[in-house]
């Protein structure tokens, strides 16, 4: 959307002042000669002329003094109809635009104020300068008050026009700028949440692959017949890697890349896999389950399959143990996952500043309307536990809609 702003003062150069100023003085001349024509004695041109140059030359200060400058151009105006001029608008330019100025730049009751003591004090210097019959009522009295009145009130219009617009414009520049900040928090929300996937396969995957290859070599020493179906795991391992980077690189396709097959987002259905491979790689993994089974939110199931992912994979980095357990149970709106193991740690990711395990846990909890809570056990080992609404936050239902 395009709005434009108020227009900036426009910079007059003296020479086109110098000239507007002369086409203003020769109307004001005009006028002059006018009163000159009427029966009877007209007054002579030239005071009027004089008065004239004075006005016109006065206005080159209506900028910066509009103020001054209405009262001398209002005084000279006043000098021109108690010599007995006829107040027309030829003769009343010079003071009309210096009103036109002062509704321009002073506030509307400045404004009010000069209009509405220039339009009682011109008809009454008329009408004790020259009698009424002389030009008539409507030329003596109503046309000066109507001529000066007409500029005070276009210069505030205009005035509150060019205040509209930059309103205008300024709401326009905040919403721009609104829309700019949003964008930039998207943008960094959709990076932390892919920098998390990318961390949980790579640390998952590595973990186990580690794991897998080191009893590989371990067992092609003793066991070489089992070696080769430990070699089989690490082969499955990271073709799995593989396809789930694949799949988490892909978030970061153009849009002409969209239509690309990507593999669906894993979930606890999964969770069988996700045992299997840990098995693979010499961690017995239990899993438990309480209450009625139910569906969770797209991404709630992710994110319950991701905790317990990390978590699993934590256990295999750091934790002395062959064994860990994970209890599913699910309430009435809450599902409440916890991963525990009994083994001697040494928990160096855990430290500040070190791995992005746990920080990662808490964020995607806290993104899917959860909790995380991480430490160790009383009776030895380290236990995680998660809180994850069945149904979806507030925020994702709102985009749903």
């Amino acid at each position: 959307m395009s709005v434009h702003g108020p227009r900036s003062e426009p910079s007059h150069p003296r020479s086109r002042d110098a000239a507007t100023i002369l086409v203003l003085f020769a109307f004001s001349a005009a006028g002059s000669m006018i009163s000159t024509l009427a029966p009877g004695s007209p007054p002579r041109v030239w005071p009027s002329i004089v008065l004239s140059a004075v006005a016109c030359t006065a206005l080159l200060r209506r900028r910066s003094h509009p103020r001054t400058v209405v009262a001398l151009t209002t005084l000279c105006t006043l000098g021109e109809g108690a010599l007995g001029y006829l107040l027309t608008p030829l003769l009343q330019g010079p003071l009309m635009v210096a009103l036109y100025s002062l509704g321009l730049r002073t506030d509307r009751r400045t404004t009010r104020t000069g209009a509405l003591a220039v339009a009682v004090l011109l008809p009454v210097t008329a009408l004790l300068a020259e009698p009424v019959e002389h030009y008539g009522l409507l030329l003596t009295t109503v046309n000066p008050v109507a001529w000066v009145l007409l500029p005070a009130v276009l210069g505030s219009s205009v005035k509150l026009r060019r205040a509209y617009l930059a309103a205008v414009h300024a709401r326009a520049e905040h919403a721009e700028r609104t829309r700019e900040e949003e964008a930039r928090h998207r943008v960094a929300q959709e990076r932390m949440r892919i920098a998390r996937e990318l961390h949980d396969v790579v640390a998952h995957h590595l973990a186990l692959a580690n794991a897998q290859a080191g009893t590989a070599a371990h067992l092609s020493r003793t066991h070489p017949d089992r070696a080769q179906e430990m070699l089989d795991n690490l082969a499955e391992t990271t073709a799995s890697a593989l396809r789930e980077l694949k799949a988490a690189v892909g978030l970061l396709r153009q849009d002409s890349d969209s239509d690309a097959a990507l593999g669906p987002a894993p979930g606890l259905a999964r969770l069988d896999d996700l045992t299997t491979a840990f098995a693979g790689a010499g961690l017995e993994v239990t899993v438990t389950t309480e209450g009625t089974t139910r569906p969770l939110a797209p991404g709630a199931d992710l994110t319950a399959f991701r905790i317990v992912q990390e978590a699993l994979t934590n256990v295999t980095k750091h934790a002395r143990t062959g064994a860990a357990r994970v209890r599913l149970v699910y309430s009435d709106d809450r599902l409440s996952l916890t991963v525990t193991d009994s083994g001697a740690a040494v928990r160096t990711a855990s430290a500040p500043g070190r791995g992005f395990g746990l920080v990662g846990m808490r964020e995607r909890a806290h993104s899917a309307g959860g909790t995380v809570d991480a430490g160790p056990r009383p009776e030895g080992g380290f236990e995680v536990r998660c809180t994850l609404p069945l149904s979806p936050p507030p925020t994702e239902r709102s985009r749903s809609t």
